[in-house]
């Protein structure tokens, strides 16, 4: 069951590099910052995307979560299936599986499931949304 919305994020894309050429596959990075149930964070996360069929991408990625106050951490991995739309929007669904220390601000994300939505558009703008899967 969809639970909460956890947060919204939004940032860019800080690099991309080929992985293969065939499938194709590439790497990307992204920096961003936003609000996690109200406390300040930034994120860095970088995924693998391939092309198993046209017009579809199926990505597998990491991040890093501190807050910007006192630098408290939480860790997660995700997967998620990637569409572009006519205006070459990259448009992200899939779920994150989050680790975090049972203790300080970012606690209340250890062991838990988010599913999330995400848009990176032409120029490498990131925004999303990430609710609790309960």
């Amino acid at each position: 069951m969809l639970g909460e919305l956890i947060g919204e994020m939004e940032g860019k894309v800080s690099s991309q590099r080929v992985i293969d050429v065939k499938g194709p596959t590439m790497e990307t990075s992204v920096t961003a910052s936003g609000k996690l149930r109200g406390v300040q964070v930034t994120e860095t996360l970088t995924y693998v995307a391939n092309t198993p069929s046209k017009g579809v991408l199926h990505g597998v990625g990491s991040g890093i979560i501190t807050t910007t106050e006192d630098g408290d951490l939480a860790t997660y991995t995700g997967e998620g299936i990637g569409r572009s739309n006519a205006s070459g929007v990259l448009n992200w669904r899939g779920a994150m599986f989050f680790e975090a220390s049972s203790e300080g601000k970012l606690g209340f994300l250890n062991n838990i499931v988010g599913v999330f939505e995400a848009e990176v558009d032409a120029q490498g703008n990131f925004a999303d949304k990430t609710w609790e899967w309960k």
